[in-house]
């Protein structure tokens, strides 16, 4: 067979066997996710899954997609690439399982400046273990060769995912009500969200990236790259132990924005202030940028990553339930009649 090659379109800076070569340096994290519903293999034009449907009354698609934003800058500056995909995966995954989703299957986007294998390779090595942590396939995915558009060194990253959940037991905010306890579930960091902010405050691109070690416990850099948490496979054991009302994945826009599309008009989320251990690269971007605090609570995540809403009977089994799963989760706030959205006190 001939093979496919291009010496003109590699002169205009496209070279396709660089792609062929990156596709083969994957498939061996591709291998690592896969599930019983995957039906092809790396390579075909369209990525096949067939759901297993017994026992649900009526099966819903609930899709969701996402990319990993500036940070993805940090992964260019410290030539590390091997985690960004986890981002992109927890950033499409933890949506979906707000409604009550099982992530099935999972597709990337990588468009580059310029196709290095060994860097797509690691790029795609990251979104595998993503996969791999929420319990979805990486069925297929795309890498496009920018030149002119994008510097050589730089590329970008976005995912697409799908899930199901039998309808009557997809989540819905209505069922939320006043009295209720809102659950905290710990964030490992800044996650993938405000890093316009971030990159403006520490100078990104021009500061050390391996300053601040003594207040961060390891340098800047690293501390700002660590992966987005997926909450997926404790969550779903919790959906399985406790009756959730709703949940909130806290993401762009932080507590101000998320927390109220997890209830209904007329109430509020009274949240309590100290707690939760917030970790110290937000006190730190705080002090360094002089941001009002409600700016971080309105641009960061401030240590939770997502919100389990439940009833006060049902808040210590979610506790113990999340905590048997890795998850030390803990009491932050109760929801009570109000339209004031979300509300700060201290301990």
């Amino acid at each position: 067979m001939t093979k496919s090659y291009s010496d003109s379109y590699k002169s205009a800076g496209v070279d396709v066997t660089a792609g062929y070569a990156s596709v083969e340096l994957m498939k061996e994290h591709v291998a690592r996710t896969k599930t019983s519903g995957v039906l092809d293999t790396i390579g075909g034009f369209g990525g096949l899954f067939a759901p297993e449907l017994a026992g649900m009354k009526k099966p819903v698609l609930v899709s969701g997609t996402d990319g990993v934003g500036t940070k993805i800058m940090l992964a260019w500056l410290l030539d590390r690439h091997d985690t960004v995909g986890i981002d992109c995966v927890a950033m499409c995954v933890n949506d979906v399982i707000c409604a009550g989703a099982k992530p099935l299957f999972f597709l990337d986007y990588i468009a580059c400046g310029k196709n290095r294998p060994e860097k797509i390779a690691a790029i795609v090595k990251g979104v595998s273990e993503g996969c791999v942590q929420a319990g979805c396939a990486l069925i297929g995915g795309e890498t496009a060769e920018h030149p002119g558009l994008m510097k050589e060194e730089e590329y970008d990253l976005a995912g697409f995912t799908v899930g199901i959940a039998d309808e009557e037991k997809i989540l819905d905010k209505a069922s939320a009500k006043a009295g209720d306890v809102i659950i905290g579930l710990p964030s490992s960091g800044v996650h993938s969200n405000g890093f316009s902010l971030i990159r403006k405050v520490f100078d990104i691109g021009n500061c050390d990236l391996s300053g601040y070690a003594d207040k961060l416990g390891k340098p800047l850099g690293e501390t700002l790259l660590t992966p987005t948490v997926i909450y997926v496979k404790p969550v779903l054991a919790l959906l399985d132990a406790v009756k959730v009302h709703s949940l909130a994945h806290i993401t762009g826009g932080g507590f101000y924005e998320n927390l109220p599309r997890a209830f209904g008009e007329g109430l509020s989320a009274r949240i309590r202030k100290g707690s939760w251990q917030i970790p110290a690269i937000f006190e730190l971007t705080q002090n360094v940028g002089n941001i009002p605090e409600r700016d971080m609570y309105n641009t960061f995540n401030m240590g939770i990553g997502m919100c389990a809403i439940v009833s006060p009977e049902d808040a210590d089994q979610t506790i113990e339930v999340l905590k048997a799963n890795g998850v030390d989760a803990c009491r932050i706030g109760v929801l009570e009649e109000g339209d004031h959205g979300v509300i700060f006190e201290e301990s």
